[in-house]
């Protein structure tokens, strides 16, 4: 069970500053493409209602990207910070994100995990996601 004081919110263009050091907190070695201010330029111009934050007290701490393509459902840059783990944050943003999904259509949600961070499996294990089969394959443009 979450706080009352925690909240989960579409993200707001004020909030850029904490997300960006959020994002630098949570994952320091990030490859060099993954600029956050140009990953949330980006997002501002799709669905960004499947953009959320944590607010906790006025302070980001946690965030989820989301996104639909009509077929599969994504969610991509699951944070939240190191201080506020284990109170149910991560869990609560990740209930928000696949409602939001859900009612758009959405049947079924990926997501991809860096090899580097497998301590974050359990995490989604623990919210019914199993890791399947699949090669993941990806292309720069």
């Amino acid at each position: 069970m979450t706080p009352l004081d925690f909240t989960i919110r579409a993200y707001l263009e004020s909030d850029e500053e904490q997300v960006v050091q959020l994002w630098r907190e949570v994952f320091p070695n990030n490859p060099p493409w993954n600029v956050p201010k140009a990953d949330i330029d980006l997002k501002l111009t799709v669905q960004r209602d499947l953009f959320l934050v944590g607010d906790l007290n006025g302070q980001i701490v946690a965030t989820v990207m989301g996104g639909f393509d009509g077929h599969r459902g994504w969610v991509h840059l699951v944070a939240v910070a190191a201080t506020q783990r284990g109170k149910g944050f991560g869990r609560a943003l990740m209930l928000e994100a696949e409602k939001r999904l859900r009612d758009i259509g959405c049947t079924k949600i990926n997501l991809q995990v860096r090899a580097t961070n497998q301590g974050v499996v359990a995490f989604y294990e623990k919210l019914g996601f199993s890791v399947e089969e699949r090669v993941s394959m990806g292309k720069r443009l």
